[in-house]
């Protein structure tokens, strides 16, 4: 075999492991990374209809370990995803929590109740809410790099923080 057709395998090789592995990583990252399958336990029935947000604590409170861990696809609508997390022990019941971005967004969960290493999704997109995946219905992304996202609790209390990369 000469070597120009050698280097043509070769090149062809890389090209084809390179585009494999990106994909299967891509996939990896999409689907089990960012939240592995959480245990959580959504109720159907809607807060009231009661709009007014509570008075907003901006100290930091960590009795509860709670975090935004992560907030993927800035600006990105299709994309745009942030990560709720509960780390402690029993169950953290969500109804009427808040997250909210620097620009006065705020997404309010509804009756929704996390258990020991359980993860919500809340997309910013518009959709169909499921246990893990919850939907903001907002026409635009929200998140944009450098911006804090907030978690607050059902009286207002700053519960996370998170600095969107």
């Amino acid at each position: 075999m000469d070597r120009r057709k050698l280097i043509q395998y070769l090149l062809l090789n890389v090209f084809v492991s390179a585009s494999v592995t990106g994909g299967i990583l891509f996939w990896y990252d999409r689907n089990y990374r960012a939240v592995s399958q959480p245990a959580v336990i959504q109720q159907a029935a809607p807060i009231s209809g009661n709009d007014s947000a509570p008075a907003s604590n901006t100290e930091l409170q960590t009795d509860i370990p709670v975090k935004i861990s992560s907030v993927v696809g800035a600006g990105v609508l299709s994309s745009e995803i942030a990560i709720i997390k509960f780390e402690g022990e029993g169950q953290l019941d969500l109804t009427a929590w808040q997250l909210k971005d620097e620009d006065g967004n705020t997404y309010t969960f509804r009756n929704i109740t996390l258990y020991p290493n359980g993860a919500v999704q809340v997309h910013t997109a518009v959709g169909t809410d499921t246990v893990i995946d919850l939907y903001w219905g907002i026409g635009e992304g929200v998140w944009s790099s450098g911006e804090e996202a907030r978690l607050f609790d059902s009286q207002g209390n700053l519960r996370a923080v998170y600095r969107v990369p």
